[in-house]
């Protein structure tokens, strides 16, 4: 990664909140956190990693203008929204909502005894005003072990959700000593986020929660390579 910028965030310098039902890291500014030095990457606008009461939730509640994609790590959560969804989404699922020129929604803990774990990310559009839409799909975990599996892209392609950007999203389950190679191409740019478990950055170790920012800076593609340091599931955009 010698043709690279690399620049970490830890996962304790996040930001967070505490509302009692809901704990919430946020890796960029969000609601009450904010930090100018954080606040995004590129299109990718919010990571937040929330943990959900039972039975507890996310009232609705109105988006415009933001793609956001909800990613289950552990439990279920159940999602009904203006355009007349309603589906539980559970661990390997990847849903994305694009909520265009304005949608109203909820988000609640599906199970009346069981924590929901989950990834909140916002990404911002290629353009305003689009038509909301909603979007859910599976992946199983033999397509995301010991690999980087499309799970969204702005074109749809081998199976992914679209999503209205530039960006290429990935997930990965790693076990100890697996490694996945991503090719970073030039003028091209990653953000690589630990979601459990640890993995190997170049010299650099990355625990749950912790991320890395890559920008590819010469003219040659940049290989990011990641080695499992313990069994990890990763998340990796390539953007624009």
């Amino acid at each position: 990664m010698d043709a690279a910028n690399i620049s970490i965030r830890r996962a304790g310098e996040r930001g967070y909140a505490d509302h009692g039902w809901l704990r919430s890291f946020h890796t960029f500014s969000f609601a009450d956190y904010y930090d100018a030095e954080h606040m995004g990457f590129r299109a990718l606008r919010v990571i937040n990693e929330d943990r959900v009461a039972p039975g507890k939730g996310f009232g609705q509640h109105g988006h415009r203008d933001m793609e956001i994609i909800s990613y289950v790590l552990a439990g279920a959560l159940q999602h009904k929204d203006s355009m007349g969804t309603s589906s539980v989404i559970r661990p390997g699922d990847v849903q994305r909502m694009s909520a265009g020129t304005g949608v109203m929604h909820s988000e609640f803990n599906a199970s009346p005894d069981e924590l929901v774990h989950f990834l909140q990310i916002w990404i911002m559009p290629a353009a305003p005003g689009g038509k909301p839409g909603y979007e859910q799909k599976a992946f199983s975990e033999a397509e995301r072990k010991g690999k980087l599996r499309l799970v969204a892209s702005s074109d749809g392609r081998d199976g992914s959700v679209t999503v209205q950007q530039d960006v290429a999203l990935y997930a990965g389950l790693l076990d100890v000593g697996q490694r996945v190679v991503h090719d970073v191409r030039p003028s091209r740019h990653a953000w690589l986020h630990v979601a459990r478990g640890a993995v190997e950055l170049g010299s650099e170790k990355l625990a749950a929660g912790d991320a890395a920012a890559i920008s590819a800076t010469g003219a040659l593609d940049v290989a990011v390579d990641i080695v499992g340091g313990e069994a990890a599931e990763i998340l990796l955009f390539d953007l624009a």
